[in-house]
């Protein structure tokens, strides 16, 4: 995960964004799904942000702001309005994202395949395994009137193949 400062242009009002590679950021603010909290702008653009610079094996790598600000933003990989997640709120979080992470791990990414192969494992014309992918809403609607078994994950995925 990234983490930027992102700035309002219009009202100056700053907050943290969490995203899976620059590339995610862009896409996000070329597709309008970025907004300030504060003010609801569209208007977003990164700001300016120190470099994180990993501390001596030592020391903590951790700085104060950062412990402060860790439970600031939503660990989705977008950006809220909400206000600032309570601690116990995050640890929950947390603990969602490693059970999907952990969930993920016996699991095969199939990306934009998803609906083809949950199609091919549900007809018996493959072993059956766990996957994961991509699938659009109207993909997902089709596989559950087929009576296929789909979850939705809490959490985005990115492809492994464009992860920094």
């Amino acid at each position: 995960m990234i983490v930027f400062d992102l700035v309002c242009e219009p009202q100056g009002h700053t907050f943290e964004g969490w995203f899976g590679s620059s590339a995610e950021f862009e896409d996000q603010k070329a597709r309008g799904l970025l907004t300030c909290p504060a003010c609801g702008s569209l208007s977003v653009s990164k700001g300016l942000m120190a470099p994180n610079v990993s501390a001596k094996g030592n020391q903590s790598s951790r700085g104060p702001a950062r412990e402060k600000d860790a439970g600031s933003a939503s660990s989705s990989g977008g950006v809220s309005n909400a206000p600032a997640i309570p601690p116990e709120q995050g640890e929950i979080l947390k603990l969602a994202a490693e059970v999907q992470a952990k969930l993920l791990e016996q699991s095969e990414w199939v990306g934009e395949e998803f609906p083809e192969k949950a199609r091919e494992i549900h007809y018996g014309e493959t072993d059956e395994k766990s996957v994961h992918g991509t699938a659009t809403p109207d993909e997902v609607e089709a596989l559950e009137e087929e009576g296929i078994e789909i979850a939705s994950l809490p959490f985005p995925l990115t492809s492994p193949k464009s992860r920094n």
